[in-house]
């Protein structure tokens, strides 16, 4: 490719615009455009990453600055291509009162429907292709690229927010003004010279509704996360048993957590999703933790086949409805379906398990 100083401005900014259309068609909700530039949100990362504040997580710091330097994880990077794809489901079961009722399974919103990696995936690499198919109408003649979709080492928060997505809240999701924060992202990597977007000023002001809700208190102060306390990160990425102490905290969030979005005062502006594919499956967001507790491994693995649940696994499925079942309160059923698993091969299930009888037969809950 010629230097991009050879390039006609008005050009590039043509096929950046075109760009952003042709997402919106095929779906997106929101394309932006940012540089590679970094610096600021990389210091911020290391910091957090010295605190040890990413437990387990030792993916978020083997690739050390590939993370934050676009062009050294992919070589020859100019630009980001951001795109947001909005995800909460229509018809469901409101969150709220899901988690008031302890008998009930609370599932993270975005994780109701189909995986939302192959589903961005699909839609961005679309997007390629068609930048692939019009791109020697602007005399271009190399077109490099590689997408991504929260599955490599890339900061997409804070390329999103350089793209004009939206800003980093005080919980370090993205919130959009107009469509609050119930959405994914994804990205492109280009060699493309395209013109970039301004970064989205930043709108949570005073409020910390987000740190004042979060069950654990793992937002450790604005725009800092302690994933170790994080009910994500210990029902999900936590492989090992859940510290004794966190575990009355998890209420009956047995997979991820949505309370800092639910009580996110610009999530009223947030609209339900048109994309098919995250539709509500198998009654997920409304569904009892003792029914979730009979599933057997070939059940699980029925219904959770093309989720993002699948991949933590059922001993790790179980072990946090076990943990639920813990703090739901005492019945005869719930206490049954403890016992009907006391015997299983799991040591980490029997474990919590055992926590859980524990709770119940002291009068815990009465």
């Amino acid at each position: 490719m010629k230097n991009p100083s050879e390039f006609s401005q008005t050009k590039f900014t043509k096929l950046s615009d075109d760009i952003k259309q042709w997402g919106l068609a095929l779906g997106f909700n929101q394309v932006g455009i940012t540089d590679t530039n970094l610096h600021a949100a990389e210091a911020e990362h290391q910091a957090w990453i010295a605190k040890g504040f990413h437990g387990e997580m030792d993916y978020m710091a083997k690739h050390g600055v590939k993370r934050t330097r676009p062009a050294e994880l992919v070589p020859n990077t100019l630009r980001v291509i951001s795109a947001r794809l909005d995800y909460f489901p229509v018809n469901t079961a409101d969150s709220a009162s899901v988690l008031q009722d302890g008998s009930k399974a609370f599932i993270s919103r975005y994780a109701l429907g189909r995986d939302y990696h192959r589903v961005m995936r699909n839609k961005l690499q679309k997007l390629c292709e068609k930048i692939q198919s019009e791109i020697t109408q602007y005399q271009v003649d190399d077109f490099s690229y590689r997408v991504f979709t929260d599955s490599a080492p890339v900061l997409e928060v804070a390329l999103a927010e350089k793209a004009s997505l939206g800003w980093r809240g005080k919980h370090t999701l993205l919130i959009n003004k107009d469509r609050g924060s119930w959405f994914f992202l994804g990205e492109i990597y280009t060699n493309l010279p395209l013109t970039t977007d301004q970064p989205a000023s930043n709108h949570c002001g005073t409020c910390t509704n987000c740190m004042d809700v979060c069950p654990t208190q793992a937002i450790t102060a604005p725009y800092e996360v302690d994933a170790r306390r994080c009910i994500s990160y210990l029902t999900i990425e936590l492989k090992g048993s859940i510290p004794l102490e966190l575990r009355p905290l998890i209420g009956n969030r047995v997979y991820g957590c949505d309370d800092c979005q639910i009580f996110c005062p610009w999530n009223k502006f947030a609209e339900t999703t048109d994309e098919p594919d995250f539709a509500v499956r198998n009654g997920l967001d409304n569904i009892s933790l003792v029914q979730c507790f009979a599933w057997t491994e070939s059940d699980f693995k029925k219904n959770m086949a093309g989720s993002a649940i699948y991949r933590i696994g059922y001993e790790q499925w179980l072990r946090n409805i076990a943990v639920g079942l813990g703090n739901a309160q005492t019945t005869t059923e719930i206490v049954s379906a403890l016992q009907s698993r006391i015997h299983d091969s799991s040591i980490l299930l029997r474990e919590h398990i055992d926590w859980a009888l524990a709770r119940h037969l002291t009068q815990h809950h009465k």
